[in-house]
């Protein structure tokens, strides 16, 4: 397994290919496509690398654009000449996915065939609008896409995102240059800080998720009301409609009051 990629200081998806069988062949409507990145969808990339706009630009390009997914080959059989040389007996092709730090399987998807070469150079490219990519990836329950993995502009695309380019909807980041959506932060205040002995709530940016929600409990709390109080605010957000569908990954930070 390769060291994991990483963006903006968090993991991305390694990459270790999934043994997947799936296909997507090219659509006539690439015919003639030399395979080169959509200029503005990389003008958007290198601002995004260089920490100059969030990631809501990358996305709303990429819904728009054709993305090649990449597909490898796989031996499914093999046998020995009476020589005692190796041969493919039976090989196949299909699209590969990536397995996240967290258990997560993820779609690459990559703007040109150079970003694709640098990666895998066995890895042959597939055309796709990225709206269709984005659907196969919810069809087979795969949670990411990572664009150009690999390379210096390498971005990873949340659940949420995947989600609104698949419907072809808008996507309102989260949190976007380290800072939470206000209608986040509403939603999080409401829905936990009518909780008994919650005395405040905040949002932050995630250490190890997209999101933390920071919580300043009431003092005097036994254990067991410690975790009564944290199990009442996990069933919380776990019941907040706009919580799971804009929120990507969840992380709950105690303070002292």
């Amino acid at each position: 397994m390769t060291e994991p990629l990483r963006s903006g200081g968090k993991e991305l998806p390694t990459g270790k290919a999934l043994p997947t069988g799936k296909a997507l062949p090219p659509g006539s409507a690439f015919t003639g496509d030399d395979g080169t990145a959509d200029p503005e969808l990389a003008r958007r990339q290198a601002d995004y690398a260089a920490g100059v706009t969030g990631l809501g630009p990358v996305v709303e390009r990429l819904a728009q654009v054709r993305v090649l997914v990449p597909i490898l080959a796989s031996l499914d059989q093999e046998d020995y000449t009476e020589e005692g040389l190796r041969y493919d007996k039976e090989a196949s092709a299909g699209i590969v996915a990536l397995e996240a730090p967290d258990g997560r399987t993820a779609l690459p998807v990559f703007s040109s065939v150079a970003a694709m070469t640098a990666w895998r150079p066995d890895a042959r490219p597939s055309p796709a609008d990225c709206v269709r990519a984005a659907l196969s990836a919810v069809a087979e329950d795969w949670a990411l896409l990572v664009l150009d993995p690999g390379n210096p502009t390498q971005a990873l695309i949340p659940r949420p995102a995947v989600w609104a380019i698949a419907q072809q909807q808008p996507w309102l980041p989260t949190v976007d240059l380290g800072v939470v959506h206000p209608e986040i932060q509403a939603e999080v205040a409401a829905v936990v800080g009518a909780i008994e002995h919650v005395a405040a709530v905040t949002c932050a940016p995630g250490r190890s998720a997209e999101l933390a929600v920071v919580l300043t409990l009431e003092p005097g709390l036994t254990r067991a009301g410690l975790d009564y109080v944290l199990a009442q605010v996990n069933r919380a957000l776990s019941q907040s409609e706009l919580i799971a569908q804009r929120v990507d990954g969840l992380e709950l930070r105690l303070e002292q009051v």
